[in-house]
């Protein structure tokens, strides 16, 4: 039996509004949510149904859909969950009676390894700005930050002077669903840190310093766009163009946990809110122990290649 529609209520208009305050969720998350969930609007629309109107049968459709259009699995299993959690809204918002997403199957989903630079990769990315430049000596500090600390790019952008404590050695930011963190920053980045503020009070003037930690040259925040590029043409100069902010982010991890780190404090330095969102890094550190492995034991390989 069809629930009754709604009529002339913007039922998702209306989710937007609850997940930004219960969730306190950025201005990047909640496109992503509006991007998902007009997709869903949208078939319902062509189906001449309203979306509180949709049954289990319709959402099998909608999905083969997503699929035809060329979605990723990844993708699909997103803006499914986006239309879950829409659904679960509407049933304790009273609007439907009967959850139709519940225990809705989805495309298998493809193992995904992040892509990460090796220490040497690392160490000539966070080399590579001209330092004799203000712009220079700004990206030194923001690479070696961002690879010390692990943080997301907005995380970083978003930092205030005064969220670094040099003298501790430790930066507080705030991330996904305004959730506060404090991590701790190597005696490196802080050393690029300091130059960094240095040169920027005696370009800036003490007075005129902004509130932001990493400015441009006419003294205001850098951008999450500025702070892309600046890493993608450094990336390039060391032919991994391929490299995005997200890969200093990926790389932190990965190393932490090749090199002994337990993967609940690995969790906690990201902020990762479900430890199974860190246990990915644990498939590239076993291929890493497994090279390693077959690279050095002197019995890794079978005795007929060990003599061949």
């Amino acid at each position: 039996m069809r629930e009754e529609k709604t009529p002339n209520r913007n039922v998702v208009g209306e989710y937007l509004a609850y997940i930004r305050v219960e969730k306190g969720l950025a201005e990047n998350s909640l496109k992503s949510y509006r991007r998902d969930l007009a997709r869903l609007e949208e078939w319902a629309s062509k189906a001449g149904k309203n979306v509180t109107e949709l049954a289990r049968e319709d959402l099998r459709l909608w999905i083969a859909s997503l699929s035809r259009e060329g979605l990723a699995p990844s993708s699909v299993s997103r803006v499914v969950s986006a239309a879950r959690g829409l659904f679960r809204f509407l049933m304790l918002d009273g609007h439907i009676k009967h959850d139709p997403s519940n225990d809705l199957s989805t495309p298998q989903r493809t193992a995904y390894l992040p892509k990460f630079l090796n220490e040497d990769e690392i160490n000539r990315l966070i080399e590579a700005p001209d330092t004799s430049t203000f712009a220079g000596l700004r990206d030194r500090a923001l690479l070696e930050l961002m690879y010390a600390t692990g943080l997301r790019v907005s995380e970083a952008i978003s930092l205030k002077t005064n969220d670094v404590d040099l003298d501790a050695g430790l930066v507080s930011c705030h991330g996904k669903g305004s959730k506060e963190r404090r991590v701790p920053v190597g005696k490196s980045a802080v050393r690029w840190l300091q130059f960094y503020l240095t040169e920027r009070a005696r370009q800036q003037g003490e007075n005129k310093v902004a509130a932001h930690l990493f400015v441009n040259n006419h003294n205001r925040a850098l951008t999450r766009q500025a702070a892309w590029a600046l890493l993608k043409a450094y990336a390039v100069l060391i032919n991994r163009s391929d490299a995005s902010p997200h890969t200093l982010r990926h790389s932190f991890a990965t190393h932490l946990l090749q090199r002994g780190a337990d993967s609940r404090s690995v969790q906690a330095l990201l902020g990762h809110s479900d430890i199974g969102t860190t246990q990915i890094y644990t498939h590239i550190t076993g291929e890493h122990m497994r090279h390693t492995y077959d690279a050095h034991h002197p019995r890794a390989l079978d005795a007929e290649e060990n003599t061949g």
